[in-house]
């Protein structure tokens, strides 16, 4: 049955987990810092809604996935809490789950802003 108040606690339950993440994960802080660098970059370089909507595309994807990715780990970790070859080989997987997803949006990244980049630097140069 729907319940106003459930769904509150499920926001509350899911902010809780986005805030620990980001307060405990250092590969979380990287991705968070590098996606504010993206934002002052895409306003300077003046880039398009399509291109907004890739770059936020790919925030969402690595967000997640690096959450989804600390969720695995923590579930490893709690079952198996000696070194185990299949515990780690699982957090490798899931490690690179996430690495899979930075390169890619990388790669996008360069083919936004890399022709940007140049034509701001070939004006600038053009101007002095």
């Amino acid at each position: 049955m729907f319940s106003i108040k459930k769904e509150i606690n499920s926001f509350k339950c899911a902010f809780r987990g986005i805030f620990y993440a980001l307060k405990n994960e250092t590969h979380l802080k990287i991705h968070s810092i590098i996606a504010l660098l993206v934002c002052v970059l895409g306003f300077i370089l003046k880039i398009s809604a399509g291109e907004w909507l890739a770059c936020l595309l790919c925030f969402a994807m690595v967000f997640s996935v690096e959450i989804l990715n600390t969720a695995i780990e923590k579930i490893v970790d709690f079952i198996s809490p000696e070194q185990n070859e299949h515990a780690g080989r699982i957090k490798d997987i899931s490690a690179g789950a996430v690495f899979i997803c930075a390169i890619i949006s990388v790669i996008i990244g360069i083919i936004i802003f890399l022709p940007k980049i140049i034509g701001f630097l070939i004006f600038r140069s053009s101007h002095l």
